[in-house]
């Protein structure tokens, strides 16, 4: 049941950084005009430190080394993030895809990379030590 729990909480704080990802996005490629990896870039970076923040403190509850796991991230995302600017590239100046949908395939693949890559790799060991550092520091 915890597991759900956990599922349940890293879907909906993913949401919520999707919907700042997709504002973002709006905002720099609508309003702006910026090319659309810039304007992706950008807004992806602002969902990952939205979603990490909230998924180590409420998610996982790791007391983990916060740069440590934060390098972790980066390092997913330094793989993640080529292919996807890849992807997108492929999809709407090779195949004429239209931007958002792109955009949209590009979170479901994160979505789901990044929760197994989180929860195994990242948070695997330090998963709900917060409690413990807490009760710890009391005593």
């Amino acid at each position: 049941m915890k597991e759900f729990i956990r599922v349940i909480k890293f879907t909906l704080f993913s949401a919520s950084a999707g919907l700042i990802e997709l504002g973002a996005f709006t905002l720099l490629n609508e309003l702006l005009h910026l090319p659309y990896w810039v304007s992706y870039l950008t807004a992806l970076v602002l969902s990952v430190l939205w979603n990490f923040t909230l998924n180590r403190k409420f998610t996982f509850k790791s007391a983990a080394n916060v740069p440590v796991a934060m390098l972790k991230v980066a390092a997913f995302y330094l793989v993640f993030t080529p292919l996807s600017t890849w992807l997108e590239h492929v999809l709407t100046t090779g195949l004429g895809w239209n931007e958002y949908l792109v955009t949209a395939i590009n979170m479901v693949l994160n979505f789901i990379t990044e929760f197994f890559y989180q929860r195994f790799f990242v948070f695997g060991d330090s998963i709900d030590t917060q409690e413990n550092k807490k009760e710890a520091s009391v005593k």
